[in-house]
Formats: structure tokens, sequence, C-alpha cells
């Protein structure tokens, strides 16, 4: 707790706090009502720090939808202060924690990342164990046993004080609809202390595997398991789901669960080839979400100005893009940018609306009169025409790559290189 207290540690907490940023807990404050918070408020939470006398407030009740749109995942938001002192608790007990954990273990683990976790995936399928135990764990975040949890915490924490804090962040109740509901098991999302608590308790799961002799990569709860066998992969499994109920208290999703082939499964985003010579590829549900994503903007441009649109899709290609980086398999970018490019000649399609504002629009753009009538009159749905040959000449390439239109294929043609 000295350490926790100590001057230095408690300005670079709040500084990290300051530069996250973040939605403000259930007291209402905001990281810049932190800023000017006087100085007698933190002495007064420093002294009950001290006596061992602090109390957290509830966590804020947030539900979000979960990737693919298949049901929410709950987050609990700390206030601003209690996320300050997470930071501070973090700062100390991390370089403490993290030294021992494993070399398979790559979540929310300083100069660790999902593309090391991705690449080592592809190293264990490459050296010929081309089957995989797909481990999802049912609930993780809601289901943390806090005395099998904090068991593991005291093995490496001696310290009373510190220990009855972390207790009490456990403990701290969700206030939902002005109500609070107290917890006896769970680590909910949203805090900086979760992600290494949720460690601590799966580095037990880790050294276990590794005590087996297997290979394995794991992010936060999602743990991949690579075998030669599908009938090791069935015995891996069944041993798995017994150890993590019987040690951690833990329940397997049996739905989301499988012993497959990892070119049928997909790992942070992410599958492979099923050629000798493993290569990495964007898996199909990432394509399908990202398309989701992307039509809700161009959904909400239908009435704007196409430069205008196109100027907020930037961002997110870049970004997604940017993670895919290490995709071996180039042909989803391709036909990311022509769906995209088809996606756009629709809004203006139906931007012109009128069948004579359409030929006007034609025309203008280079189509001669007969071609422009026949196509302004075709009675087709914007789909259908945005997929046309008029459409295509008379918005171009070249002409949306003028509005600033990134092509994903360019960017990830830029990014692979520099790998």
């Amino acid at each position: 707790m000295d350490e926790v207290l100590r001057r230095e540690n408690l300005i670079a907490a709040y500084k990290r706090v300051i530069r996250n940023g973040g939605a403000p807990g259930v007291d209402g404050m905001t990281v810049d009502d932190l800023q000017v918070l006087p100085r007698e408020h933190f002495t007064r939470i420093w002294e009950q720090l001290r006596n061992g006398t602090y109390q957290p407030q509830p966590v804020r009740r947030v539900d979000i939808p979960k990737p693919g749109g298949k049901g929410t995942r709950t987050l609990g938001i700390p206030t601003v202060m209690d996320r300050l002192i997470q930071q501070a608790l973090l700062q100390v007990l991390q370089p403490i924690f993290d030294p021992t954990f494993s070399e398979g273990s790559f979540g929310f683990r300083p100069g660790r990342s999902t593309h090391q976790a991705v690449l080592s995936a592809r190293e264990h399928i490459a050296a010929g164990y081309r089957w995989v135990v797909d481990l999802d764990l049912e609930k993780f975040f809601d289901r943390v046993n806090h005395d099998v949890l904090m068991a593991r915490v005291a093995r490496k924490v001696k310290d009373r004080q510190v220990l009855r804090l972390i207790r009490r962040y456990l403990q701290a109740g969700m206030m939902d609809g002005g109500l609070v509901s107290p917890r006896s098991e769970g680590t909910p999302q949203g805090g900086p202390l979760s992600p290494l608590l949720s460690n601590c308790l799966l580095d037990e799961l880790d050294k276990e595997l590794e005590r087996r002799g297997h290979r394995f990569a794991r992010y936060a709860d999602d743990c991949n398991v690579y075998v030669q066998s599908e009938a090791a992969g069935i015995r891996v499994m069944a041993s798995l789901e017994r150890f993590l109920t019987q040690r951690l208290r833990l329940k397997i999703n049996r739905e989301k669960s499988a012993v497959a082939r990892p070119w049928n499964r997909k790992f942070l985003g992410y599958s492979v080839t099923l050629h000798h010579k493993t290569k990495l590829k964007v898996a199909p549900a990432s394509i399908k979400r990202l398309k989701g994503n992307l039509c809700e903007l161009l959904r909400r441009g239908r009435g704007r100005n196409l430069s205008t649109v196109i100027r907020e899709l930037r961002p997110v290609i870049r970004g997604w893009v940017a993670y895919f980086r290490w995709s071996d398999v180039k042909a989803v970018f391709e036909e990311l940018d022509g769906w995209l490019r088809r996606k756009l000649r629709c809004i203006l399609w139906r931007q012109w609306k009128r069948p004579r504002t359409r030929f006007r629009e034609l025309r203008r753009r280079g189509l001669d009169a007969t071609r422009a009538a026949a196509s302004a009159f075709n009675g087709r749905g914007p789909w259908r025409n945005a997929g046309a040959r008029h459409m295509n000449q008379a918005v171009p390439t070249k002409a949306l790559a003028k509005l600033g239109l990134t092509s994903f294929t360019h960017e990830h043609q830029r990014l692979a290189s520099s790998l």
C-alpha cells in the first residue's frame, strides 16, 4: 500500500486516467471535473486508503451489443476517482504478476498484442497441429468466483490492506436504473484492474496447459489449444472442462466451443487457409461485421454530399485494414473495394431520385443521350443500377478516389509491405 500511495505512482495514475478519458460513473463526475478537484478532496481519499476505511462506489451498468449482434455485453463503469485508485493499484501489481504469466498468454499485457496471439496460432498450425480446441468461457467476467480469484492474488500479494481493497472493488455493487445490486461473483469489464485480475485467474489454466505440454494461444477469455488429431481434441476438451469447473469454477459454453479444423473457426477476427503452408485470412464473420458497420454510416449519408460520407468512412477503413494487415489472402480486400464503390454509387442513384434527374446526371458525366435515357428510365432498383455499366462509367473508380475514398487493397498493400 505504501507503493500504491506513493506520490509519483498516484501522479502517473492520474495522468493515465486523464489521458484515457471515458464516461462518468454513478456520481456523474467527469475526467474534466477530476482536474479541478481541490487538494483537500485527494487528501481525504488518501487518508481513507491509508487507514483502510475507503469504500469504492458502485459501478454504473452499461450494456453494449456483442460483435455479430447476438446478445449484449455488460460493462461496469467505475467512478473517475475509483478508476484513478485502480490504475494506481495496477501500476504496482502488474510488475509483480506479469513476469510470471505464460508465454501463451497475450491479452492485456504490456508489450503483447492480438497480432502476436494470431501469429503464435499460425505457428502452431504450421507445425502440424491442425486441429483446434476452441474454448469459449460462458459469461467469464460475470462468473469469476471471488474466493478463488483472491486466493490466486494472495499467493503473491501479502499486504492485507491491498487484498481488502481489491475484494471491495470486486464486491462493489452495480447500479442500474437507480438501484444498486450487490455482487457476489464476477469482475465487471470497464475498470483498469479487471484485465489483470482475469489474467491472474486464467494463468492457472495456462500453467495446466503448459504442464500437459499443449500448444495454445490465449487472449483474455478466448483460448485456442492446438492438437494433432480430432480424438486428441475431444479428450482435451473433456479434461479442460473438468479442470475449469472443479478448480476455477468456470463453465464452458458448449454452443460456442468446439473441436474443429482451424480454417473452420476464427480467432481474434482471423482465420487460416487449409493449405499445407498455413496462411492467415480475414474470418467471414469479421467481414460481415464490417459491412454492417459501414452500412450504418452509409444509411446516414443518403441525404448528404458524397465527399462528406467518404470522409467519415476513411478512418473506419484504415483502422480495419490496419488490424487485418497480417492477412495473406488479398482477394477479400478487392471484394470489399468493389462492394463499397457499388454502395456509394447506390447512394448517388437514390439521391438523383427522378428519371429526369438521373438522365441529366448521366449525361453530365459523359454518357451519350441514347444510353443515358435507356439507363435512367429502365425501372430497375438502386442496387441493380449501382452495379451496372452505366454507373461504373458515370462514376468511375478514379472519380471516387478524387473524392478521398480509401482503397482497402491499396491500404493493405501499403501496410503489408512494411511488415
